[in-house]
């Protein structure tokens, strides 16, 4: 399917520093389509932490007939705002509310984006992150940070890739640095998600977990939740943030492609009521598939 994409949108928001810039990827063709919001990571390459990151899976998702829309966070290298700007470094909360704010807007973007009036199916959105783009996503899934909740009811389902798990299994530096993440809690993100993990993907200056830690969010939410495990895998899950990006240890068309078709089965499943997204895991090898219904 052909698809095309416009960026930046820009939308003004009171009290925020800068004002929120995104991208929207979408179908040439169709109505009533699906939105994903997809939250980047925070890795050390310019532009994978912004709204011009993750063309494989934006482009994907597009061409399999969702509407994406990607921020641009606070956090982002990019933008280099002041350490002392309020929810510095990580933005934690700052970033949730980005991906709801673009809820609220949907008619400027529609406005902004004269291709896509009419066709959006605002009863049919996901959230999907990478990272720390995980973290954002599990917060308006249901998690609790600090105590605070910015769940998010019109979203009725997400992906988790590589995401944040448990704060008991963090390294002393992002104990003392990112001290957000001590106080996940996981108990009221009931909405459905799949996480996605990576075998290999040890991520050393995050956790002393290891690769499980990962996989908290699958284990520690309450059900419907899916669990998709890579083999070999490692953080960037075979490049999901740009093949070329310095963070993508592990490049591989092929595992990407395992992500691209199992995320786009798993999405069609929730928010379009298609056939049991698993069926897509009995197509290929190198992943294993785990449910709690």
């Amino acid at each position: 399917m052909t698809v095309f994409t416009v960026s930046p949108v820009v939308l003004g928001i009171p009290g925020r520093p800068v004002d929120l810039q995104l991208k929207v990827s979408a179908p040439t063709e169709g109505s009533g389509l699906p939105i994903i919001l997809l939250s980047h990571g925070q890795g050390y390459s310019n532009h994978l932490s912004s709204l011009n990151g993750y063309a494989p899976l934006a482009n994907h998702w597009a061409e399999e007939g969702f509407v994406v829309l990607q921020p641009t966070h606070l956090s982002s290298r990019t933008l280099n705002l002041p350490a002392g700007t309020p929810g510095a470094p990580m933005f934690w909360k700052e970033r949730a509310e980005d991906m709801s704010h673009l809820l609220d807007r949907l008619d400027e973007i529609e406005k902004a984006v004269p291709q896509l009036q009419g066709r959006l199916d605002r009863t049919k959105v996901a959230v999907a992150g990478h990272s720390m783009g995980g973290h954002t996503a599990s917060l308006l899934l249901g998690m609790k940070t600090e105590g605070v909740s910015l769940k998010d009811d019109r979203i009725r389902a997400g992906v988790l890739l590589g995401s944040t798990g448990r704060g008991d299994g963090l390294t002393e530096f992002v104990r003392e640095n990112y001290s957000f993440i001590v106080t996940s809690d996981f108990s009221d993100m009931t909405t459905p998600a799949l996480v996605v993990a990576g075998d290999k993907d040890a991520s050393e200056h995050l956790t002393v977990n290891g690769p499980e830690w990962h996989t908290d969010p699958f284990h520690l939410a309450p059900a419907p939740k899916d669990l998709l495990i890579l083999e070999g895998g490692d953080h960037g899950l075979g490049g999901v943030s740009g093949y070329d990006v310095a963070e993508t240890t592990d490049e591989s068309p092929e595992r990407v492609a395992a992500v691209q078709r199992l995320t786009t089965a798993y999405l069609r499943s929730q928010l379009l009521g298609t056939a049991d997204w698993q069926q897509e895991a009995l197509v290929g090898v190198g992943f294993g598939v785990h449910s709690r219904p």
